[in-house]
C-alpha cells in the first residue's frame, strides 16, 4: 500500500475531516438561516437544508442602507488602514533587524513590554480625545498602526534576508528606504502576505474603537452595524408603536436578518483568504522560529 494511503494516514485524514466539518457547520447553518422566513422556523432549531430560498432579509438590509454604507466605510478603513499598518510595521521591523541601530535592544524590549502592560483605557481615551480623532475614521487606523507581535514576526523574518543582497544594493548607491522597498520586501513575500492578511482582518473586524469614539451613525463601520443590528433587529422590524410588524416585513425572521449580516461581513475575508493562504506556513514558521 502506498504510504499516502496507509491506515494511520486514513484515520488521521478522517479525524481531521470530521473536525473540519464541525468547524464549518456553524457558518453553514448561519447561511441557511439567512434564507429562512418566519414560516420556515416553527420549533426547529437546527437547519440542515434550506426549506426556502428567500432573500427578504438581504433585501431588507439593502433597503435600510446601513449595511452598504457600513461596508463602504469598512472597505476604506481596511484598505487604507492595512496600507499604513504594513508601511509602519515593515519600516520598524527593518530598522530593528539591524544590529547597528543605536539603542536597538532597549527599543525592542520596550516594544515587548507593551505586549504585557498598557496604560489603561482612560489614558488611552484621553489621548485619542486630545488628538481630536473622535468621529473621525482615522481613529480606527492611527491608534492601532502597529501590532507588536506582527512587528516581531516581520523583524525575525527580515533577519533571514541574506546580507549580500543589501550590500550589492548599497554598492549601486541605494539608501535604506530603497533597499527596503526594492530588495527586502520582494524577497519577503511570505511574511508580507501573512501580516497583510492579519492586519486586514483586524481592520475589517474593527468595532471596539468606533464604539468608543464614533457617535455619528453615518461613520459606523460594518461590524458596528452588525453589532447594533444583532442587539436591536427585533425592534428595527417593528413600527414606531412596537405593536405591529413594519410594512413589508411580515415574513422576515429576525434571526435570518442577523445571519444575513454575518454572512455579508464574512464573505470579503473568505474571498481574499485563499489567494494568500499558501504563504502562511513559510511566513509564520520562519518569522516565529528565526531569531
Amino acid at each position: 500500500m502506498h504510504p499516502k494511503f496507509s491506515k494511520v494516514n486514513l484515520v488521521i485524514s478522517f479525524f481531521l475531516g470530521v473536525i473540519a466539518i464541525l468547524t464549518i457547520f456553524p457558518f453553514y447553518q448561519t447561511l441557511i438561516v439567512s434564507f429562512s422566513t418566519i414560516q420556515d422556523v416553527g420549533t426547529q432549531k437546527v437547519f440542515l437544508f434550506p426549506k426556502t430560498f428567500d432573500l427578504s432579509s438581504y433585501k431588507y438590509l439593502m433597503d435600510q442602507g446601513l449595511v452598504m454604507r457600513g461596508m463602504v466605510i469598512s472597505i476604506l478603513v481596511t484598505i487604507g488602514g492595512t496600507a499604513i499598518n504594513i508601511a509602519v510595521t515593515s519600516a520598524g521591523a527593518y530598522a530593528l533587524s539591524k544590529k547597528s541601530l543605536p539603542g536597538r535592544n532597549a527599543i525592542f524590549n520596550g516594544i515587548i513590554f507593551t505586549m504585557f502592560f498598557t496604560g489603561g483605557l482612560i489614558p488611552f481615551f484621553l489621548t485619542v480625545q486630545a488628538l481630536h480623532l473622535q468621529n473621525n475614521l482615522l481613529v480606527m487606523v492611527l491608534p492601532v498602526a502597529v501590532n507588536a507581535f506582527y512587528l516581531i514576526l516581520m523583524k525575525n523574518f527580515f533577519n533571514t534576508v541574506p546580507p549580500s543582497l543589501e550590500e550589492s544594493a548599497r554598492i549601486d548607491g541605494a539608501n535604506d528606504i530603497t533597499i527596503l522597498i526594492r530588495v527586502v520586501v520582494p524577497v519577503s513575500l511570505p511574511i508580507m502576505a501573512t501580516i497583510t492578511l492579519f492586519y486586514a482582518v483586524d481592520r475589517w473586524n474593527e468595532w471596539w474603537l468606533p464604539t468608543l469614539f464614533i457617535n455619528d451613525t453615518k461613520l459606523y463601520p460594518l461590524q458596528l452595524v452588525l453589532r447594533n443590528a444583532i442587539t436591536n433587529v427585533s425592534l428595527l422590524l417593528r413600527d414606531t408603536t412596537g405593536a405591529q410588524m413594519a410594512q413589508g416585513t411580515q415574513n422576515i425572521y429576525s434571526e435570518s436578518v442577523k445571519s444575513a449580516i454575518i454572512v455579508i461581513s464574512a464573505v470579503p475575508i473568505l474571498i481574499v483568504y485563499p489567494f494568500i493562504q499558501k504563504y502562511f506556513t513559510s511566513g509564520i514558521m520562519i518569522g516565529s522560529i528565526k531569531g
